[in-house]
């Protein structure tokens, strides 16, 4: 079989190395964030990435605000440019014939697709799991949905609020003595996607060593399950439902959010070395030495830091402003600054480890979005790439991973197909 990208060099030239993934052709036929953001992590590995929309009816992210360089008619969404990054874009109409063997063709070139429709839903185009192994034995097929693949609940319609809901995190979130709240962003999506990528490289693995793809099954319910911390065995074993603690910890204090002179600071020195630290820091250091409050098995106790702890860090921290207890912490305890958003994105330790990344689009201005939390020593990640418009590389991409002719993809176009 001849190279994959043959034909697509002009495409891949702006890449300034070729990533550890370079080679993978990976078909994305996702939308929104769990699958988009499942394919960019691995665009920015150096996986060439073909994300497929349908010509009338693309990704609606495109329609999700803010958007840079205009409005929602003139310019183009950071929303879906910050997912959608490193991609080449194609449409292809799947409900049509043509369009289901134009995907059968990309499938032979491909190693891995990625798809986040309800289950189902490609099977019942004929291009599901079963389908296209039969035409690529190799390829890894990505399924990420609310429920999975399998299960009573796998053909039910889910966002991620379903899977934050079904998953226990709702219920767990949030204050004692009001209703729960959902944990303030995506995270359904986001554990699914981050499940998936790490599903998708184990098959990807295995697809080289034997030549056998797998359906790699990512549930959004089971991702948020698995991110519920102790809350499972709580219940297993001691029979105890977890409940909203506000900003606690289950069981370790001190470990929550304190009031300071400009805003909040998380402090987490519980342990008997920190404690000490921190008492010292604070030119106390004879609390350190308070026979009620002495160890952390005491600084555990419910009473004892309400009555002590607490009341203390209070103290310490109320006339001193975020920068300064983080100056005063330094090295020594674990204490950070809450920071609101502003604060993250010009944040030194984030310019650091360039997680704020500009990227330039021709036709719409600069955008800053956040980068690649992957470093790799030797195949650096490259997260400053573009976002396709509407089936923008279409044509050559038809020519380079299907063989068509610029006839077959004339009559393509005409019928609607691509």
């Amino acid at each position: 079989m001849t190279s994959p990208l043959a034909g697509l060099d002009s495409l891949l030239a702006g890449r300034n190395a070729p990533g550890a993934l370079a080679g993978v052709v990976v078909l994305d036929i996702s939308r929104v964030v769990a699958g988009p953001f499942c394919s960019q992590i691995l665009a920015d590995l150096g996986a060439t990435v073909v994300k497929i929309e349908h010509p009338k009816d693309p990704d609606y992210a495109r329609g999700f605000p803010p958007f840079f360089g205009g409005d929602e008619h003139s310019g183009f969404s950071a929303f879906f440019a910050q997912f959608n990054r490193n991609k080449l874009g194609l449409t292809l109409d799947l409900s049509q014939e043509s369009g289901k063997e134009v995907l059968r063709k990309l499938v032979t070139r491909a190693h891995v697709l990625v798809e986040n429709f309800r289950p189902g839903t490609m099977d019942k185009l004929g291009v599901g799991a079963a389908a296209l192994h039969k035409i690529n034995p190799a390829l890894v097929y990505t399924a990420l949905s609310g429920f999975g693949q399998t299960g009573p609940y796998r053909r039910r319609p889910a966002y991620d609020n379903s899977a934050q809901a079904t998953g226990g995190l709702w219920s767990m979130n949030g204050y004692p003595d009001r209703p729960p709240i959902r944990v303030g962003t995506i995270i359904g999506d986001l554990a699914a996607t981050m499940y998936g990528v790490i599903g998708t490289l184990a098959a990807l693995r295995h697809a080289e060593a034997t030549g056998q793809g797998q359906l790699v099954d990512v549930s959004q319910q089971d991702s948020v399950l698995s991110l519920t911390e102790n809350a499972v065995v709580s219940y297993t074993v001691e029979g105890r439902v977890p409940a909203p603690l506000g900003n606690e910890h289950p069981f370790v204090k001190p470990y929550e959010l304190y009031a300071c002179k400009d805003g909040f600071v998380f402090f987490g020195g519980y342990t008997d070395k920190f404690w000490r630290l921190t008492c010292e820091m604070f030119g106390q250091p004879e609390v350190a030495d308070d026979p009620e409050a002495d160890t952390m098995a005491k600084r555990f106790k419910p009473d004892v830091y309400e009555r002590k702890i607490k009341p203390q860090l209070l103290a310490w921290f109320a006339d001193r402003t975020k920068a300064e207890l983080e100056a005063l912490a330094g090295d020594q305890v674990p204490l950070s600054a809450i920071k609101t958003m502003d604060e993250v994105v010009n944040d030194p330790q984030i310019a650091a480890r360039d997680m704020i990344v500009d990227v330039e689009y021709p036709d719409f201005g600069p955008l800053r979005m956040f980068g690649q939390p992957i470093k790799l020593g030797l195949t650096p990640t490259q997260p400053r790439g573009l976002a396709p418009r509407v089936g923008e590389h279409t044509d050559v991409l038809l020519r380079a991973l299907a063989d068509l002719t610029d006839e077959s993809i004339a009559e393509l176009r005409v019928a609607g197909v691509v």
